[in-house]
């Protein structure tokens, strides 16, 4: 199994603090990626239904670039370079190893909702609790993935976020 360390995000108390958690971890990820080329907007695709994904479409990074959200049927096709990120919802695992393998050496941050131990091979799984949103890191498929991360997001799964 690849190396992942847990982080931790502590939510709020309204009924869409799971959506409002999601939106702010993804934004987090994304503002700690670095990739070849850099687009603006990001494009963000979302493929497999997400339970906690209603605010994606509304991210805003530091310095105002925006985030894209695009659905993506779960049978599509190659992607061709159109996501910088790529968010599995509620998909099967032999689905989402697909969609990881896919983008394997790509520069595309994947990031899994609905994989608690991380066995879908995405660079970042969420995890959700009643209280908090951590994630978990998977090392292996960063180093094989065509972005960098910058390394204060190691220092966040040690200190918390």
């Amino acid at each position: 199994m690849p190396a992942s360390t847990p982080v931790n995000l502590l939510l709020g108390g309204s009924d869409d603090r799971y959506d409002a958690g999601a939106a702010r971890m993804v934004g987090a990820i994304l503002e700690y990626t670095r990739w070849p080329r850099e687009r603006s907007p990001l494009q963000l695709c979302v493929v497999g239904p997400p339970q906690h994904g209603d605010r994606l479409g509304g991210i805003v990074l530091a310095g105002g670039r925006l985030v894209e959200r695009h659905d993506v049927a779960e049978d599509a096709g190659s992607m061709g370079g159109a996501c910088d990120a790529l968010y599995l919802g509620r998909l099967s695992l032999p689905a989402m190893r697909r969609w990881t393998a896919q983008m394997r050496g790509a520069a595309v941050v994947t990031i899994a909702e609905d994989d608690p131990a991380c066995e879908s091979e995405a660079m970042f799984c969420l995890l959700f609790t009643a209280e908090s949103l951590t994630f978990r890191l998977n090392i292996d498929a960063v180093s094989r993935s065509g972005v960098r991360i910058d390394p204060r997001i190691l220092r966040m799964s040690v200190a918390g976020f």
